[in-house]
């Protein structure tokens, strides 16, 4: 069994090598196209709602079931963000609303 789980720890650890080298090590010195460029400035954006998403719908915290406190700070974080434009802003109003949330419900 530890045999088993190492082996697959180290393939998927020289497979997200290749991938990156293949990215990084076979393009990164040669300039990119314009559209690839305009795609990859979204990758950012994209990154964190993903991580983030799950968190709220499906809460480790309540088993699974989603509570007015999460969904109430990512309405908040996203209202605060779309208006400010501002990250660091929609994360600490964000965790704001969480914590003021779970005081209240």
């Amino acid at each position: 069994m530890d045999a088993t789980i190492w082996t697959v720890i180290l393939a998927l650890g020289v497979g997200t090598y290749l991938i990156r080298l293949s990215f990084l090590g076979l393009v990164g010195d040669r300039a990119m196209p314009d559209w690839a460029m305009r795609l990859l400035r979204h990758v950012p954006v994209a990154v964190l709602p993903a991580l983030v998403a799950p968190l709220v719908v499906w809460p480790a915290a309540t088993g699974g079931v989603p509570d007015p406190a999460r969904m109430t700070a990512a309405f908040v974080a996203l209202a605060v963000g779309a208006v400010t434009r501002n990250a660091l802003g929609a994360i600490a109003a964000g965790m704001a609303a969480l914590y003021l949330g779970l005081w209240l419900y």
